[in-house]
This record gives structure tokens, C-alpha cells and sequence, in this order.
């Protein structure tokens, strides 16, 4: 029974759920440096806001 429709149907859908499953770990690996991109990006617009009232604070208190 080998070469029948039904062992190539077998091969084909392997190697379509191997397919899906390297997009799938692709689309992953995007998504996290996406996500790991917009946290990085808050924590430096934070670190910023944080420093210019470090700043202010400091030289408010120097004067008085």
C-alpha cells in the first residue's frame, strides 16, 4: 500500500504542521522584541521625566 494518496496526504500535512509550526515560532520572536521595544521605550521616556524633576528638585532647593 505504499504511494497510495493516503501516505502522501500523511507526508504533506507533516510538512505543513512543521510549517506552521517555524511561522508560529517566527511570529513569536517578532512579537517579543516588539514587546520588549515599546517597554524599553516607556522605560526610557520615564528614566527622562524622572531626571528633568531630579533636576528641577535639585536646583529649587539649592536656591533657597
Amino acid at each position: 500500500m505504499e504511494g497510495t494518496p493516503h501516505n502522501e496526504s500523511r507526508g504533506s500535512s507533516l510538512l505543513m504542521k512543521a510549517l506552521a509550526v517555524a511561522v508560529l515560532l517566527v511570529v513569536a520572536w517578532i512579537a517579543v522584541k516588539v514587546i520588549i521595544g515599546i517597554v524599553s521605550s516607556v522605560f526610557w521616556i520615564v528614566l527622562a521625566i524622572v531626571v528633568v524633576f531630579a533636576v528641577i528638585w535639585a536646583v529649587v532647593t539649592l536656591r533657597n
